[in-house]
């Protein structure tokens, strides 16, 4: 992996619990160096509980061991569009359709957050998809 590559990479460290013949669990505890990531605060791995990862691929790793795992910052980015940045878009966009429309504050408000209902319905149905982008890797 190139400077630039690794640049453009989030990493974090943890320890490997279980490894099979087609992946490895790997547990992260949080650091007190998230505290200083550019991503904490869209990073759920920035919390203060440990988190259990299965990295897909065949390594041959011993339970116990230290290893670094790896995540394309755009796949970061990419998350926050999905998670943050699409539903307040959507959110925002039928509020003002519905000032727009004469719709009195209260029912414009509560329409526009319903209005989020089919937006994660259809994110749950592509959860299978959506996960195939963001996976981690183990550093070598």
């Amino acid at each position: 992996m190139s400077d630039r590559e690794r640049e453009e990479c989030i990493e974090h460290d943890g320890i490997v619990k279980t490894s099979g013949i087609n992946s490895v669990t790997v547990s992260i505890l949080p650091s007190s160096a998230c505290s200083g990531c550019h991503a904490a605060g869209s990073c759920n791995l920035s919390g203060k509980v440990e988190k259990i990862i299965d990295v897909e691929g065949s390594y041959d790793l011993p339970p116990g061991r230290k290893v670094t795992l790896i995540m394309k910052q755009s796949a970061g980015y990419a998350a926050v569009m999905l998670g943050y940045f699409l539903p307040f878009l959507i959110l925002l966009s039928v509020l003002m359709i519905m000032l727009a429309l004469s719709v009195p504050e209260l029912y414009a408000g509560l329409i526009s957050i319903f209005s989020l209902i089919p937006y994660y319905i259809l994110l749950w149905f592509s959860r299978k998809k959506i996960g195939k982008k963001f996976t981690f890797t183990i550093k070598s």
